[in-house]
């Protein structure tokens, strides 16, 4: 008699042991099991994209060399030139320009922001930003703002427009590869 309450109180003290300390716990295995084909997909998509590095350097160094280069010093006298052209050859009357500022936040390229205040019909005003934004110096606008003008024949426009030229050539590559360490 003895023995048989010996195992049963053993029997016992082992449930209760499972109930407070194993089952409680019991549902984490899923979780860690998830961590683990997280962790192992994390390290494909590292390997992955340090196995396509030598393909993106030379994407990198394509890229690098497209577009024209301008000279810090041309930068601004390049611009106007460019706003000037497309102007003249969209009908855009300019009313005025103020003086370029430079931007560089970027490790390949310059930014000058240019205001200019224009006047045009509207068809002009679309024509003028389209020329602009097929410039190789790659011109967009920022701010465009619209009013008509007194006689509300034709529309008088403020616009910010900011021009990227590459940095100087050959150095882009050193410079980003030296950032990134």
């Amino acid at each position: 008699m003895e023995r048989r309450l010996a195992v049963g109180v053993i029997v016992a003290l082992i449930v209760v042991a499972n109930y407070v300390l194993i089952w409680p716990y019991y549902g984490q295995w899923g979780n860690l099991d998830g961590q683990i084909r997280q962790g192992r997909q994390t390290l494909r998509n590292y390997q992955d994209t340090i196995a396509k590095a030598p393909i993106i350097q030379i994407q990198l160094k394509k890229f690098e060399n497209q577009g024209e280069f301008v000279a810090p010093e041309d930068q601004v006298i390049s611009l106007m030139r460019t706003i000037q052209t497309c102007s003249a050859a969209t009908g855009v009357q300019i009313e005025s320009a103020s003086s370029s500022m430079t931007r560089t936040n970027d490790v390949f390229y310059l930014e000058r922001v240019q205001n200019v205040n224009v006047v045009g019909t509207d068809g002009q005003l679309v024509d003028f930003l389209y020329a602009l934004g097929n410039d190789p110096s790659m011109v967009r606008v920022r701010d465009l703002q619209l009013q008509p003008d007194p006689p509300r024949q034709r529309l008088k426009a403020a616009i910010t427009l900011v021009a990227s030229y590459q940095r100087t050539p050959g150095k882009n590559l050193k410079n980003a590869t030296a950032s990134a360490k």
